[in-house]
């Protein structure tokens, strides 16, 4: 029951604020009193001279990241191989440990390990006989910058629920590959990867089902004037055109099309599971 009225209070009720996409939001006038406009906003925001750079962005970034979408179920499998306890427990210990590190804290350290003059990683490129790179003001960094310091934030975690998927694999399996002459890595490759394929079909699901919806948090926080071309995405858009320019219908119309997106995305993705395989959630 909490969790059925949680979901009704904050993701079914406010729906009804989504009709001020197609109407012309005045504050004075509420939801029911302002006046329709029908797509205008919509389309206004297709020919808009932000919408190719704000697509490209977001669908970059959001390709990036799920070019990357693997890295945990490597880090998942190796974990599970090793045998030496206390190392075990310090490289999970290790790469948990950043999960929970807060975004503003996060995103803090990255700006202080790409400063220019005082950060670590300019000083190991000086080292290397290397000029100094100003990482955070040139846009060709941005991507890179933000999807792997995500990577690195979040890869233990991730790690986690492939880890209790290995569980619950049967060890009488390997036993027997073990006595049919099977190596570690064919283990891994024809018993350990089809275990935990279920499981990585619904992630790679649920991923997809998100996939234009990159975080604010982190790009707004390492977004600046000078990297914008790169770092500006649909999420940072909308918070200024809503939040600090005060077009509350415009901004809602522009992350409605957002949801819509992410929305056929998922069927769409989940559909294909379903043909493929026999694992889907719906």
């Amino acid at each position: 029951m909490p969790a059925i009225v949680y979901f009704i209070v904050f993701q079914y009720v406010p729906m009804y604020g989504v009709q001020i996409a197609f109407k012309n939001y005045v504050v004075t006038k509420g939801i029911w009193g302002s006046d329709w406009v029908g797509f205008a906003h919509f389309e206004r925001f297709f020919q808009s001279i932000y919408f190719g750079r704000l697509i490209r962005n977001t669908l970059l970034i959001s390709l990036y990241q799920l070019a990357l979408f693997p890295v945990s179920i490597i880090v998942a499998l190796s974990l599970n191989e090793l045998s030496n306890g206390w190392y075990k427990k310090t490289v999970q210990t290790v790469t948990y440990a950043p999960h929970f590190i807060s975004v503003v804290v996060m995103s803090g350290m990255i700006i202080a390990f790409l400063s220019p003059s005082t950060g670590i990683v300019n000083k190991f490129v000086g080292w290397l006989g290397g000029d100094a790179i100003s990482f955070m003001t040139e846009s060709e960094w941005f991507k890179s910058i933000f999807v792997l310091s995500g990577e690195w934030q979040n890869l233990g975690w991730g790690a986690i629920i492939y880890l209790a998927a290995l569980t619950g694999i049967n060890p009488e399996l390997h036993e027997a590959a073990t006595v049919d002459g099977a190596s570690r890595l064919q283990r891994i490759w024809h018993i350990n990867i089809p275990g935990i394929m279920p499981t990585i079909i619904i992630l790679l699901i649920l991923n997809t089902g998100s996939f234009m919806s990159i975080g604010f948090e982190r790009v707004y926080l390492l977004q600046n004037s000078l990297n914008l071309e790169a770092s500006d995405v649909i999420q940072t858009y909308v918070y200024r055109s809503g939040l600090m320019e005060g077009q509350y219908s415009f901004s809602s119309a522009v992350g409605l099309f957002n949801s819509v997106i992410n929305l056929i995305l998922l069927l769409t993705v989940n559909q294909i599971a379903r043909k493929f395989s026999s694992t889907s959630l719906l």
